[in-house]
């Protein structure tokens, strides 16, 4: 297995322009994200913010990720679930994602929470899984360094305010999302679907995104269904990417097989067709 890097080593390589590529788990199972974790993928990101997972699944689950060897980040529930976050990384999590960020007051409170002072305000406790490695002091010492904080885009007010926000000290990345933001942004209802990802206001929007992430040395990071479009944002600076989740992935692969009997079955005289649903 891959040695496991710390935290700043991760931040450090993203910053350098290497590619981490990884998913959202949904599903509150820690055999599905451990199996997932062990698939070579860089991270994995149990998304508590849409997920079933309370707290009890989550601990199995951010001990899966870990013994899978991937990193391991949580989306919780905003900047101020402060027990949320709290929780997360006391469990292990090796960052948290921080939805709907509006305004750069916003995300200093986001950042207060996952930080230990002075630089924070997160409650130092032990013994906790985080740090069952390296103690007390050996994980703590490093903490504000090695935890990633990651703040969403997702809105139109944040594209807004993205000049400020980009500025707050200790933010680690900016992750892009397209879905939530193309609604923000009332594209949804200006553009016929998938047509409001390719247009000019998206990419105005995310050029403003790359720009102010650009100036402060902020690690990009967005959410995309599969590869098709990875080279696009690699091009743009975009190095944390998810390729979807892990109930995309399982539909998508049932997708293909199902498509692949029906040739078959057709092939040998033997016509089958799928039942009828929507979901693929």
């Amino acid at each position: 297995m891959s040695e496991v890097l710390t935290g700043a080593e991760f931040k450090r390589q993203l910053r350098a322009g290497t590619p981490k590529y990884g998913l959202f788990v949904n599903s509150h199972s820690p055999t599905v994200v451990e199996q997932l974790a062990h698939s070579g993928y860089d991270w994995m990101l149990i998304d508590t913010q849409h997920g079933p997972m309370g707290n009890e699944k989550l601990s199995a689950m951010l001990a899966g990720v870990a013994n899978g060897g991937a990193k391991s980040m949580v989306r919780v529930g905003g900047y101020a679930d402060r027990i949320g976050i709290q929780q997360s990384l006391d469990m292990g999590a090796d960052g948290v994602l921080i939805p709907y960020i509006n305004t750069a007051e916003e995300a200093r409170q986001a950042v207060s929470c996952a930080r230990y002072p002075t630089a924070g305000t997160r409650s130092v406790y032990f013994p906790q899984r985080s740090m069952n490695k390296r103690g007390l002091l050996g994980y703590a010492g490093a903490a504000n360094d090695n935890v990633v904080v990651a703040l969403q885009v997702e809105t139109a007010d944040c594209i807004k305010n993205m000049d400020e926000i980009a500025a707050v000290k200790g933010v680690d990345m900016l992750f892009l999302g397209q879905n939530d933001l193309c609604m923000s942004m009332g594209l949804y209802e200006k553009y016929k679907f998938p047509e409001m990802y390719t247009s000019p206001e998206l990419a105005e929007a995310t050029n403003k995104l790359v720009a102010a992430a650009r100036r402060n040395d902020i690690i990009l990071g967005i959410f995309l269904f599969g590869p098709s479009r990875v080279g696009e944002f690699l091009e743009k600076g975009f190095t944390f990417m998810s390729l979807g989740n892990d109930l995309h992935h399982m539909l998508t692969q049932t997708g293909a097989y199902v498509k692949e009997l029906e040739e078959i079955s057709k092939s040998k005289g033997k016509a089958w067709t799928r039942r009828d649903t929507a979901l693929f």
